[in-house]
């Protein structure tokens, strides 16, 4: 059963375009400028923190090269001239980049927690040979989980045109796995790094402000970095997985012509990949060489550098 969405679609095609074109030249700048900045300014300092960031910074740019794609796609009415190949490719790379993200935010927020809560114990027992093994585990882990989408995803023939689908459904009830399998996604890939991540914040925010030797500029960087965290997941993550359970629920009931769920489906498919262009943000709040090239030094860095 191919829905009729043919009335929602002008806001689609009005919107993503425009919205892909800034994604991709803010999110292509701020990290080609930040990874260069992690590999040459903090290759000296080679920590955990700095690994996990390059990993972040590498799925983004993957990602970023395949917006050009999209653009073209929308701009053209929604015909898909690349291919069923790299349709495919296109949508794995979007659900490998969405949920690396998330869970290399899980891991920087726990790397983080543990350094502040046992200083000790990190400088001893915590070695970035531990924090490439993470990477690793992250990556074999999101990519076994995106998987599927090289299944589900397909070109779908509708009015002479070509689309590029995460799911193309023949009959009603045909997109019941699909849905299962992104309520899945939901769970796993959302909802549980949320959890760990809301608690390894918690643990950092009790930590830093209880801690009166830590300065006033330290405490900048950790609500900076708590702040980048909540916008993301909140302008980003969360309304993408609500919205698109709730997209794919109401056409598995066959409520194919309400268009306020699809417009705004939409709206969080353009937010879920601005998490790209806010990840730089992290960086700033996680590294001083890249918070000092992008903002100078502050009084507390001189006062710092002087004490030293």
């Amino acid at each position: 059963m191919v829905h009729n969405f043919t009335k929602c679609e002008k806001f689609q095609m009005a919107l993503l375009p425009s919205v892909y074109g800034i994604e991709f030249i803010l999110a292509l700048a701020g990290n080609l400028f930040a990874l260069w900045l992690l590999v040459v300014r903090e290759r000296r300092n080679w920590h955990t923190g700095v690994v996990l960031s390059c990993n972040l910074a590498i799925s983004d740019l993957l990602y970023v090269l395949t917006l050009p794609l999209l653009i073209a796609y929308y701009s053209q009415g929604k015909d898909w001239k690349f291919g069923n190949g790299v349709c495919k490719i296109e949508r794995f790379l979007f659900t490998c980049n969405l949920y690396v993200s998330i869970f290399f935010i899980m891991a920087i927020s726990v790397n983080r927690c543990v350094a502040l809560k046992w200083p000790f114990f990190t400088r001893s027992h915590v070695k970035p040979a531990h924090a490439k093994a993470a990477s690793v585990v992250i990556w074999i882990i999101v990519g076994l989980i995106s998987c599927p989408v090289l299944a589900f995803s397909t070109l779908c023939e509708r009015n002479n045109k070509t689309l590029c689908v995460s799911f193309c459904d023949k009959t009603l009830g045909d997109e019941r796995p699909h849905l299962t399998y992104k309520m899945f996604l939901a769970v796993f890939g959302c909802l549980v790094p949320f959890v760990v991540t809301f608690i390894s914040y918690c643990v950092v925010i009790q930590v830093v402000w209880k801690n009166v030797s830590i300065t006033t500029l330290d405490k900048r960087k950790v609500a900076l970095l708590v702040a980048s965290v909540l916008v993301l997941y909140a302008i980003s993550f969360v309304p993408y997985h609500v919205f698109q359970v709730h997209h794919l629920y109401m056409k598995l009931k066959g409520n194919d012509d309400v268009c306020w769920v699809y417009d705004m489906y939409q709206v969080s498919k353009g937010l879920a990949a601005l998490n790209m262009c806010i990840h730089p943000i992290l960086y700033v709040a996680v590294f001083d060489s890249i918070r000092v090239a992008c903002c100078g030094k502050s009084l507390e860095d001189n006062n710092t550098n002087k004490t030293v």
